[in-house]
């Protein structure tokens, strides 16, 4: 009995050495033309799947970033309320400094504005509270470089932010800033029309 075997009907036969070996009756491959229906199934599968993934990415990106500048909006205007000073959001290229060209997607900073000097630029000695780096493949435009809380609870300015990506305005969406310095989210601007991206957001 083959070693380990306990019952002749699931004990292997043993093979002859050099003999030609030979498949058991029932077994059977793939034909060629079963092996091509299999791989048209499966790129027909894929090219479904595909773009929902991407739409999948470029959704995550553009949530992602939009729950990024929210939370620093809210976290300037907790640190001007707590700190009893102005805190300045505002863009920024290299983390240290605010910029007065580009887009927000280049990324922004905030720091307390200890000396209130408009427009605001980060001096010696004012500590920067946060830093967002850019982002690739998504556009964010604001109608404010920069926007000032005070530690009475209110912002100096209202501001909108659109985000665009490749897609276009059918999946923009914007951050509206308040009086009070509380921002939202929407589909729709400030006025209840509908986004507009500009053409530089499709490439």
């Amino acid at each position: 009995m083959h070693a380990g075997c306990f019952s002749l009907r699931v004990c292997p036969r043993p093979h002859p050495r050099g003999a030609p070996y030979s498949w058991p009756r029932g077994v059977r491959g793939f034909t060629l033309l079963e092996l091509m229906l299999t791989c048209a199934i499966v790129a027909v599968l894929a090219g479904v799947a595909t773009p929902s993934f991407r739409d999948y990415l470029a959704n995550a990106r553009r949530t992602s970033q939009v729950n990024a500048l929210v939370h620093a909006l809210h976290a300037s205007r907790s640190a001007a309320i707590r700190r009893g000073q102005p805190v300045v959001l505002c863009k920024s290229v290299d983390g240290r400094h605010c910029a007065a060209t580009g887009e927000w997607s280049e990324g922004w900073i905030a720091f307390a504005n200890l000396d209130r000097d408009s427009p605001a630029v980060v001096d010696p000695g004012e500590p920067v509270l946060l830093h967002q780096p850019a982002v690739q493949r998504l556009h964010i435009r604001g109608n404010r470089d920069a926007i000032i809380y005070w530690p009475v609870s209110r912002a100096g300015t209202t501001a909108s932010f659109t985000f665009c990506d490749a897609r276009g305005p059918a999946t923009a969406r914007a951050v509206i800033v308040s009086q009070t310095g509380r921002p939202r989210t929407s589909d729709r601007d400030a006025s209840g029309k509908a986004l507009v991206c500009a053409a530089a957001s499709r490439d």
